[in-house]
This record gives C-alpha cells, structure tokens and sequence, in this order.
C-alpha cells in the first residue's frame, strides 16, 4: 500500500479499508510513516468524516498498538466513567466510590491535568503518600480486595494516539469527530471495562462549545463503543461555568469529600447520581434509574461511599485518616476573599479563565512538564443565577503569596458578568444517550 494512494482516497470522500487502516496505524507508530503525510490523513477525515465501520476499526487499530489491560482476573462486571474535561471536574473521587459501594467494581486508569482542566492523578496526589503507579498486579487485587482502585495509565497503553493526538495538536485537527471517538475509546477499550459512562461536556469551559457538537460526539462515542460490544452511555452536562465550586487539586478533593458525607448538593451530586446510575444500570446491578439512584444515595447516606474512598486511598499507601480530616490536606498560606463591586445577579462566568486563574497560581500546568502546587486555587460562592450584594465575596483565592492572590482576584472578577434582573439557571443535565 501506498500512503499517498489512502491521503487522495480519503480526499475524494471514499472509504478506507480494514486492512488500511490498520496497515496506516501499525506503519505510523513503528516510523514507516512521515509525521507531514498522517497529517495530511488528518485533516482529509476533518473534511470527508468516517463511518461507523472505519472509527470503530480506527479505534480498534490503536487499541491494539500497544498493551490491552486484561481485567479477566477481577471478580465481577467492571466499570469505568470518561469525562471529556473541565473545570473544577472532580467527578471521578465522588462518583467511583459510590458505585463501588453499590457493588461495580471499579478499575480506573486516569491522566493528569494540562491547561485550564485538572487531572485526576494530581487532585489524588492531595492525599500525602498515594501512589498512582502501583503495577497491574497490585492493582487488580486492590479491586478484588475492596472493589476500587484509580492509577495512572500504564506507558504502553494506547501508543497510536499519544502520538497522533500530539500531531493533531499543532496541525488544527483536533476537533475532528471521528478522530476524538477514536482517541477516547480506544483508551477505555484497552482499559478493559465492561461497563463504560462518558461524560460529554458542552460550553466556554469544555472542548465542545456548542449542544450540537456536544450531541455529535456523545453519539459517536456510544454507538462505538456498543459496536466494540460494549455496555455504554453517555450523559451530556454543561461546563459554561464550573463544576461544583472548588477549583484546584486539594480544594477539589475537599469538595468531593464533602458530597461524599452529604454536606453539599448542588450539581456534583444531581451529576454523579446521574453518571452511577448509568453504570449501575448497565452492569445489571439496579433494575432502573430511580432504583439506581436510592442505591447510591443510601451509599453516601449510610457512610459506605466515603469508606470506600477511605479504604482506597490507604490501599495505594496513602492514610485514610486524611480522608476523614480534610484539614491534614495541602493548604496554602494567603487567603484572600474577592468582594463584588456591584449588586445584582451573576449572568455569566468564563469558564476557561477560571480554569486558566487556577493554572497561574501554580495549580495546573502549561507544559506536561510543569510542576503543579496542590494547595492553591479558588472556591467560588456565587454562581451563576445567584443574587450578589456589593460587597460580598464572589469567591475566595487560595495563593502562595499575596500578590499572587491579588492579580487573580483582578483576574476573577473580569470573569464575571452580572444583570440588574433576576437569571435564570442554566439545564445542567442536557441529554442522556443510552
């Protein structure tokens, strides 16, 4: 085959076959084909699209170029849960340990923050000692032991797309629709799951910024990962302002602990009962969704799914004290409140700056290299559609010094817009696709 032959193929709409595809994913991570020719593949499938049948076998082609996790070992249906990324997104520290103190067992490998969306990894990383790189072995028996477990990905998962997205990156191919199914599922696939949830995001602080790119993706990302023979859904939520209120890795993981001992409601709850209900659903474990529901909420009601999050964290050497007593957390040493300087009613906040404020404080990473300061960040108190006095605090900076306190609060209060009438809340929940 000739990759000049498949470029003019794709150009002129047609399909690729099989054995192109794989022979176009096997030839360009072993270096037999130049970066400038798979990029111009690129950009012919932004322009001419795939079928069904060449993502699933795109998607395929990368999972097996390199290690397919075998979770054959654990007892049970394993789940897993794929969120497409945000702001202030610590979904994964609530929604794993409520599933699976409902019985799924959960074998999660994660990734790390870059840019203005956090890593689950690094919000990890705030519980002093835990370990992300505990090996396979460990890591099927920590599920088999207590039924959770969350590492970081193993280096010789899914190669083809390190390399490929790396590409897509700096030739503006990114947003392609088959080529993000493709990148995503091929990594679940080859995580091993029986169950999969994916969490499409939609707004300023996501990838997709509109519902109709949101709805295209969510649908793509089902149908192929039910043709991989798959249980899948897809729940698409709105990121035009953060998820929650805490932002920043130690925040963040305060925060998820306190949805985890029922203290706060709001939008991570209604969003991880949604995502669990999905999974619980899909793995034969509730009948349906009210059902699924009452399970998880008995599970933070009685206690379970913080103990599950306890029993976590101690299993991958971290202390499960820490969990209980979120004050042994990293914390930063200035604290500095943001008045409004007007009354009236948030309208809108920029999600991606905020994203972006918690990023130059030290709390995310420009490079992949970055090192990241787990304390800082902020904690909004007002959102969007809540009435502001002049005055009262919009959030509160959490810095390393005070004039990095005081340029992001210059910064937080540009992200704000606010309307002399009352605004009505944004649909957080806006589609499930089963």
């Amino acid at each position: 085959m000739l990759m000049t032959d498949l470029i003019a193929k794709k150009r002129d709409g047609e399909e690729l076959t099989t054995e192109e595809i794989r022979f176009l994913i096997d030839c360009y991570v072993s270096g037999k084909i130049a970066d400038y020719q798979m990029s111009a593949l690129c950009m012919a499938i932004l322009f001419r699209g795939m079928s069904d049948r060449e993502t699933l076998d795109l998607t395929m082609a990368m999972m097996h170029s390199g290690d397919v996790v075998d979770l054959s070992p654990i007892r049970g249906v394993k789940g897993d849960k794929h969120s497409t990324g945000g702001v202030g997104d610590k979904t994964s520290l609530i929604l794993c340990p409520m599933v699976a103190a409902c019985g799924l067992r959960i074998a999660k490998m994660s990734g790390r923050g870059l840019g203005h969306t956090g890593g689950t990894l690094d919000k990890l990383e705030s519980f002093p000692g835990y370990n992300i790189a505990i090996g396979e072995k460990r890591f099927i028996d920590n599920v088999n032991r207590i039924g959770i477990a969350i590492m970081g990905q193993t280096a010789n998962i899914v190669p083809a797309d390190k390399k490929l997205y790396a590409l897509r990156d700096v030739t503006g191919t990114v947003a392609s629709i088959p080529l993000i199914v493709s990148s995503i599922m091929s990594k679940k696939l080859a995580a091993g799951a029986d169950v999969i949830v994916l969490d499409v995001k939609c707004g300023s602080g996501a990838f997709m910024k509109t519902e109709e790119d949101a709805y295209k993706l969510a649908n793509g990302l089902t149908r192929i990962g039910k043709l991989a023979g798959k249980k899948c859904a897809a729940v698409i939520t709105d990121m035009d302002q953060p998820l929650g209120c805490a932002v920043g890795n130690a925040l963040e993981v305060k925060e998820a602990i306190s949805v985890l001992r029922g203290e706060t409601k709001g939008d991570l709850l209604e969003l991880c009962l949604t995502l669990g209900s999905c999974l619980l659903v899909g793995a034969g474990i509730a009948e349906d969704k009210e059902k699924a529901e009452a399970m998880l909420r008995e599970a933070v009601d009685s206690g379970a799914a913080l103990r599950k999050l306890a029993e976590m964290v101690e299993a991958q050497d971290g202390r499960a004290e820490d969990v209980y007593d979120t004050s042994r957390l990293p914390e930063a040493p200035v604290k500095l409140e943001v008045p409004s300087e007007v009354s009236g009613y948030m309208r809108h906040i920029e999600c991606e700056k905020i994203g972006l404020i918690s990023m130059h404080l030290g709390g995310g990473r420009a490079t992949k290299d970055s090192q990241i300061d787990l304390s800082v960040g902020l904690v909004l108190h007002k959102k969007v559609g809540d009435r502001v006095e002049k005055g009262e605090s919009l959030a509160t900076i959490h810095a390393s010094t005070e004039e990095k306190a005081r340029e992001a609060a210059e910064l937080l209060r540009a992200c704000c817009s606010f309307s002399d009438e009352p605004v009505q809340r944004p649909t957080f929940i806006k589609a499930i696709i089963q």
